[in-house]
């Protein structure tokens, strides 16, 4: 496998599915507290390390929003983010669409306007001194009410040119897609592109409902898929791309062992599936790690990562004009390579 993830670490790679809170590592968490005057419930940076043990997706979700108590200045969004650019960097990203959940920080008094504006700020400047093109997905929290979540969607007016897409996450377990129709409605009109999480821990329901009623451009996770042959078909048909996360499932028990994974089997079917990392630094990986862990598992061959990293490009957001380009280098790379 020496090689193989040698290919896996050459190759420009696209990151689709992110969210920048999940990209608190311990040691940074620890830092902004400190700089903050914040006193967190662990003592040790191994302490906080050791509850990164999970069962199922809210057993993460209760570490993970607690965690987010020590972003509180712009400059610590910028911080977060400038710490991901740097990861990414290491992984081979070249371009990235990143998720945050303003919801998380505008309910505890922070500004909107602090959190867009630091992780803006980094990723404009990731674009100037890391080569990294990026865009940005603002995600509804879907255990808040649709009506919290059109006070976010409002807040997000002045910022228009800098979001490219809203998304849905948080909690999927009975928080079915149509209780939000009417935000993504109005996000559409805005102009706005919609992703959902759909299929994670939910029935193949959700990922439907994703589809014909927040009218997804994207499903992120998307795993139950595979019990429904007919949304199978759609998904292939349509071209529509699953973001997968191999180590958040594995993490958050959506599968039990990485062999399970349906990764390759949707691969086989022809669907655009993706692979990213999610919320790296509690679930073990970032992007090369994740490519790593489904290569080794699954036995996948150089010509599915190929595949995987050209429906990257493919699923993302960007123009024809630049995906050609990105396409381009990811050809003349796995040729050199072999």
């Amino acid at each position: 496998m020496t090689d193989l993830h040698e290919l896996i670490r050459s190759l420009p790679k696209a990151e689709l599915h992110l969210h920048i809170e999940g990209c608190l590592e311990p040691e940074l968490m620890f830092q902004l507290a400190n700089r903050n005057g914040i006193k967190l419930k662990y003592e040790s940076i191994d302490s906080l390390r050791d509850a990164f043990k999970f069962d199922r997706l809210q057993d993460f979700l209760e570490i993970y929003y607690a965690a987010t108590s020590v972003l509180v200045q712009e400059q610590d969004f910028y911080d977060l983010t400038w710490a991901y650019l740097l990861k990414a960097k290491e992984n081979n990203i070249v371009h990235t669409e990143v998720m945050f959940d303003p919801q998380a920080h505008t309910s505890r008094g922070v500004p909107f306007s602090a959190v867009i504006g630091g992780i803006y700020r980094a990723l404009a400047d990731g674009y100037e001194k890391l080569g990294i093109s990026f865009k940005l997905i603002l995600c509804f929290l879907r255990h808040l009410s649709p009506d919290d979540g059109f006070k976010t969607l409002d807040e997000a007016i002045p910022y228009k040119g800098w979001i490219t897409a809203v998304g849905l996450d948080s909690s999927e377990n009975d928080f079915p897609p149509e209780l939000f129709g009417n935000l993504f409605e109005s996000a559409l009109e805005m102009g706005f592109l919609t992703v959902a999480h759909a299929g994670e821990e939910g029935p193949p329901e959700y990922i439907w409902g994703a589809l014909d009623l927040l009218k997804a451009s994207r499903i992120d996770h998307g795993n139950s898929a595979v019990q429904d042959p007919d949304l199978l078909d759609v998904l292939s048909i349509y071209e529509i791309a699953l973001t997968s996360c191999p180590l958040s499932n594995l993490k958050l028990k959506v599968i039990q062992q990485m062999s399970d994974h349906p990764l390759k089997d949707m691969l086989d079917r022809g669907i655009k599936v993706t692979v990213n990392s999610d919320d790296p630094a509690y679930f073990g990986g970032y992007l090369n790690d994740n490519f790593i862990a489904v290569a080794d598992a699954l036995s996948l061959s150089e010509e599915d990562i190929i595949r995987l990293v050209r429906n990257s490009f493919e699923a993302a957001f960007i123009t024809d004009s630049e995906k050609r380009d990105f396409l381009k280098r990811v050809e003349e790379l796995s040729q050199s390579f072999q």
